[in-house]
């Protein structure tokens, strides 16, 4: 059997998400924080992208002083502006959306969930808008300033753009996953809302991080071409290669990294989660804070483990009403294969009843008389269920026991008579306010499911069982309060026969053939004749 991982601290796949339980307080810092962090670095980055590409990798005329002095004041004014207004467009319109996830006992429709869940695509878009006007703003100023470099100016911009936007619409859905989690807590709402499937959403990152930069610089290559009859110098050749290949790795790596930690993720919290189950911990659950195909297979996870724990509570209330054998039994069988009827087999009956039960009930309150029925009950199902019997019925204060049904048991007589024997010891310490006569027969009955196929139940039908019972009643008068037929003792063999002593006959009522009765060795001192 495989040993559960250790689990991680948060759910989230991510310690920096928090624990399942942090409060509303604590997480809607937690969220400002982490997005507004992410937001401005991501901007910072592909104002670094624009300049590195800008600067060396397109064979552009070398800038003009006034154009120098105008990048000069007009970068770093706008990449701060927009880092500002990007990081609190985005943390403020984000917390607005989100402010029922981190408000306690607020109340939430499935709109505000469902808007909950847009909140990354809403930042993307947000993000975009901030470059496509620094890509207008900065293409205009080129072209006033220094046309010739107009159109690598808007390339490289949009490359940086297309950077950005992978980059914000990751970075927010992996902060976001407790928000996503509370969100997806509603089934209505996992399959009403969904985020990009994993298939188009590995496309769509593949096309910004790969394909857009590799295209665009294509282009801005094309079009830099020396005219005809020049050559480009080898050195300009190797550092535009140099840095399109470092470009495309480094970004394409890492929105490729990103993308592949939102779907491994989710499978690691399922995989963890069915290790615990394959240990038998059926407690186990994820949380889900994906929206995709990946979310549904939590929320089938999740689906499955209840239907586990569901059917191993059916199967141990089952176990406590017919006994364990026969729900294992039945289950290996299956519900269309259980079918009314019986089969003959030769197996040993215990019956046990109490003495001066209703006497008792009189003179006690109810509390105590359901106490003492209790611990007797314990005594005899515990004897039973240590040496491989059934507890077939409870019959008021009386049980009835099978030993070698359902479940074949080679040594059914001795499992019975020890039985016997172990009750007896234990009821005369535990349970010393009633006594209990104890009666064992072994013969032939019939076993199986009688009733209706809607309701049935499993029992034993036959002479050993009427024995074992006329025997009880019997036993009451006895010293040790245990008789057994012979035909138990005999058929127990040695060294289970040691422990037994023949004590006459006796006609039980139904019969007409005498039967031959044994006791406890130990319980035979002093007594002569027969009970009968």
């Amino acid at each position: 059997m495989a040993r559960a991982s250790s689990r991680p601290r948060s759910p989230f796949g991510s310690r920096l998400l928090g624990p399942r339980d942090q409060g509303p307080r604590q997480l809607r810092v937690r969220i400002q924080v982490l997005l507004t962090v992410m937001l401005v670095t991501t901007n910072l980055v592909g104002a670094l992208v624009v300049f590195v590409i800008n600067t060396w990798a397109i064979p552009s005329p070398p800038p003009t002083r006034g154009m120098v002095l105008a990048l000069a004041i007009a970068i770093p004014t706008y990449v701060v502006a927009a880092a500002i207004v990007g990081a609190i467009w985005g943390t403020t319109s984000s917390l607005r959306a989100l402010r029922w996830a981190t408000q306690p006992d607020a109340e939430v429709d499935d709109a505000q969930r469902a808007r909950a869940l847009r909140v990354p695509l809403t930042l993307t878009f947000a993000q975009l808008w901030i470059w496509v006007v620094g890509t207008a703003l900065f293409t205009v100023l080129t072209i006033l300033l220094q046309p010739s470099r107009a159109v690598g100016t808007a390339l490289t911009v949009g490359i940086g753009a297309m950077v950005v936007c992978g980059i914000a619409y990751l970075l927010p859905e992996f902060t976001l996953r407790p928000i996503a989690a509370r969100a997806l807590e509603d089934a209505t709402v996992t399959e009403r809302v969904r985020g990009v499937g994993v298939g188009p959403r590995m496309a769509i990152f593949w096309t910004l991080g790969t394909a857009a930069p590799l295209v665009g610089l294509l282009i801005t290559a094309i079009l830099a071409l020396p005219p005809a009859g020049s050559d480009a110098t080898l050195d300009q050749l190797a550092a535009v290669t140099i840095i399109v290949c470092g470009i495309v790795l480094v970004f394409g790596f890492l929105i490729t990294d990103l993308n592949a930690r939102s779907v491994v993720a989710p499978l690691l919290s399922v995989r963890d989660a069915m290790q615990e189950v394959e240990a038998g911990r059926l407690d186990a659950d994820i949380v889900v804070y994906d929206g995709t195909e990946l979310g549904q297979l939590q929320t089938g996870f999740n689906s499955m483990v209840h239907g586990l724990r569901e059917r191993e509570q059916i199967r141990d209330l089952f176990g406590r009403h017919v006994g364990q054998e026969v729900a294992a039994a039945a289950a290996a069988l299956g519900a269309g294969e259980i079918e009314l009827g019986g089969e003959t087999r030769v197996c040993s009956v215990l019956f046990v009843d109490l003495v001066g039960s209703t006497t008792y009930a009189t003179e006690h309150g109810p509390t105590e008389v359901v106490a003492v029925l209790n611990r007797f009950f314990a005594v005899v199902v515990d004897e039973v269920d240590r040496h491989h019997g059934l507890v077939n019925k409870f019959i008021g204060d009386a049980v009835l026991a099978i030993f070698g049904a359902p479940v074949e048991h080679a040594e059914h007589a001795a499992a019975a008579l020890s039985a016997a024997r172990a009750m007896a010891r234990r009821l005369a310490v535990e349970v010393p306010e009633v006594g209990a006569g104890i009666g064992v027969a072994t013969g032939q009955v019939v076993a199986g499911n009688v009733g209706h196929e809607q309701r049935f139940e499993y029992t034993v039908i036959g002479d050993a069982v009427n024995s074992a019972a006329r025997l009880t009643d019997l036993a009451k008068d006895v010293p040790g309060r245990v008789l057994a037929s012979w035909d138990s003792v005999a058929a127990a063999g040695d060294p289970e026969a040691a422990h037994w002593t023949a004590y006459g006959e006796v006609v039980l009522r139904g019969r007409s053939e005498p039967t031959r009765l044994g006791v406890l060795a130990a319980d035979t001192s002093g007594l002569a004749g027969s009970p009968g």
